[in-house]
């Protein structure tokens, strides 16, 4: 990979996890927030387009192919996700899922684009595999000796499940937004607007009576909605141009540094237990993804 590639992904994995850690602190919010982000994220990057590059070199067929399909896969994905922040802990649910994508991406890239990593690279998968099971099972001891549900069964660990299932998402929507930038030559920019415009659009239509709490979430909370309008859209604009310049092998589990961020942040900051159980899990996890990259 080259340098130009790694400050990109590197960029992107700090302003994903700073978005991640906003995204928590109103996760509550619900619809009325990923109506606000979507707006936002288009408002404040449309003005950006015509000074990257326009559309691309793609026509328009492939653009509107790419952002509808695009957009259906990211808001299945911040569905998933803030459901999970909702009934998990965040280090748990955001390092499971940024685990368990790059573990997918990585597979369907190499059937669908004949990427090949190293031997080595393929190790990685594994130690990737083992960090997940050990973040999921951070939480996992405090659950089994909280008890178990009704009928004596142990509970599955929500923010372990809904973390795997937004990983699914993060894998699907790559893969896809990958061949849309390589093969039809369309902008990260304005594929990026065009797709958070679509999320709008989906988020407005399932709003209904939900307009005061989205106009009363905008007075309390407007500063970390402009910044997580600025740093969402930026963090996956990164991830495009690194992608349309490396192999998504590479790029889908460099980014996953972010997870160390975000692990200390709930840890330390929100006070999640067992700091040095999750701090451990989160470097397997990182360890793993370094050797997938290799």
């Amino acid at each position: 990979m080259s340098l130009l590639a790694f400050v990109l992904v590197f960029s992107a994995a700090v302003a994903h996890a700073g978005w991640n850690v906003l995204a928590h602190g109103i996760s509550r919010a619900g619809l009325p927030f990923l109506w606000w982000g979507a707006v936002a994220s288009t408002v404040l990057w449309i003005g950006v387009v015509p000074f990257t590059g326009g559309l691309g070199s793609g026509d328009i067929g492939g653009f509107v192919l790419g952002v509808l399909a695009s957009s259906v896969l990211h808001v299945a994905y911040m569905a998933v996700l803030q459901h999970g922040y909702r009934v998990g802990n965040l280090s748990t649910v955001y390092a499971t899922a940024r685990g368990t994508g790059p573990f997918l991406s990585v597979i369907i890239a190499m059937l669908l684009f004949g990427e090949r990593p190293s031997p080595l690279a393929l190790v990685g998968v594994a130690v990737v595999i083992l960090g997940i099971v050990a973040i999921g099972f951070v939480d996992r001891v405090g659950a089994v000796r909280r008890g178990v549900g009704a009928g004596g069964r142990r509970r599955i660990d929500p923010g372990l499940l809904f973390g795997v299932l937004t990983g699914v998402a993060i894998a699907l929507y790559t893969i896809w937004d990958a061949f849309v930038v390589r093969s039809f030559s369309i902008s990260p920019v304005a594929f990026m607007v065009g797709t958070a415009g679509m999320q709008a659009v989906y988020y407005t239509a399932a709003m209904r009576r939900r307009w005061p709490a989205a106009a009363a979430l905008w007075r309390t909370e407007w500063r970390r909605i402009v910044a997580f309008g600025i740093l969402s859209p930026l963090s996956y604009i990164l991830v495009l141009q690194a992608i349309r310049i490396a192999p998504v092998a590479l790029v889908a589990p460099l980014r996953e540094v972010s997870v160390v961020l975000v692990s200390l942040f709930g840890a330390f900051v929100l006070r999640e237990g067992r700091p040095i159980w999750r701090i451990g899990a989160a470097a397997v996890v990182v360890a793993g993804i370094a050797l997938l990259a290799v």
